[in-house]
């Protein structure tokens, strides 16, 4: 378990000064080598330039260890999607409920997902202090979507049906659409005015397709969109791009109902025959890596930093236990993600 200052276990070690950042694209590049039968061969474990959790996600578990370090604490549904992290905040008697109802404490925290002002309202008229570990985000999208609906814009939101974010998006709306599918757009009523967000964790080359196709459907009504989809998902996306085109296996590790994790999954499959996701270091198959030139590993934005080395350090010492490391930098050519 990595600690800060002794009493954080999700965040690794502060790091040394290092070199400039690499340009877009770059990978973060390990080499080991390894006698077989058969011969020879090298191996390399690479991963993404960028991977792991985001700064909004850090930011909501370390405000939930300091509001629980003063006193009691109730977080209203999972603060982020992986059971890692969630285990260890119960660890710190950190109560996780579903439903307002089942609070126990006076203090209560809205997820790093967000929620809407009428669950928030709720909890306040109920007499909690409401902490809103919100991602300053995802409050983006509530302002892109409120300043869409406040200019007489129909609401459409391209993201998961059903996901807390979503949910926490709509709530407040008297009317709207979610839209994952192009099957979904189809079925969409013509508006005279349409305003199009998305869910933060989508990727951007998927939401920009159900745009297009959205303003292709209603070549006459007034289609206004508002890109939602965060940084970090995006740099983390064509990270994947970049280390799935070079990359004969491909571990992505997250939570298994984690959204971004998920699209790790899909976007790393689109350029890689060999993708596994997997929680933790525990689910990993020797035999995925066996005889492997190359493998990858990214990891989506609750995903903390020990859980990744572990991954690492166990696909190393499981396939190659005659090791030696290389950390100059790895240039991956890949082309822009489609629009």
């Amino acid at each position: 378990m990595v600690t800060v200052g002794g009493d954080n276990p999700f965040r690794a070690p502060s790091p040394e000064p290092r070199a400039p950042s690499p340009e877009p694209g770059d990978l973060t590049q390990t080499t080991f080598h390894n006698k077989v039968i058969a011969g020879f061969w090298q191996m390399r474990i690479i991963r993404a330039q960028h991977l792991g959790m985001c700064f909004g996600v850090r930011d909501a578990i370390e405000l939930a260890i300091d509001r629980a370090s003063a006193a009691p604490l109730t977080i209203l549904g999972d603060l982020v999607h992986n059971s890692t992290v969630l285990a260890r905040l119960r660890a710190r008697e950190i109560a996780i409920v579903r439903d307002l109802a089942e609070v126990k404490t006076q203090t209560v925290m809205v997820t790093a997902h967000g929620a809407s002002e009428r669950t928030l309202a709720t909890a306040r008229a109920r007499g909690l202090d409401v902490v809103e570990a919100t991602c300053p985000l995802v409050e983006v999208a509530h302002q892109a979507i409120n300043a869409l609906r406040r200019d007489g814009y129909h609401p459409v939101i391209i993201g998961q049906r059903g996901h807390v974010e979503v949910r926490g998006l709509t709530d407040d709306l008297d009317g709207f659409d979610v839209v994952l599918t192009e099957d979904d757009v189809l079925a969409l009523e013509e508006r005279r005015r349409i305003g199009i967000a998305a869910q933060t964790t989508q990727p951007i080359d998927k939401v920009r397709h159900l745009v297009a196709l959205i303003r292709r459907r209603f070549a006459e009504s007034d289609v206004r969109f508002i890109d939602t989809v965060c940084q970090p998902t995006k740099q983390r996306q064509d990270a994947a791009v970049a280390l799935a085109r070079q990359s004969d296996v491909v571990i992505v590790v997250g939570g298994a109902s984690s959204n971004n994790t998920r699209e790790l999954v899909n976007t790393c499959s689109r350029f890689c025959s060999r993708v596994h996701h997997i929680e933790t270091e525990a689910d990993l198959d020797p035999e995925w890596c066996a005889a492997a030139g190359t493998v990858g590993i990214t990891a989506g934005t609750s995903t903390p930093d020990d859980v990744i080395d572990r991954v690492e350090a166990r696909i190393r010492n499981g396939c190659l236990p005659d090791t030696r490391r290389d950390d100059r930098p790895l240039r991956a050519r890949h082309p822009p993600l489609h629009e």
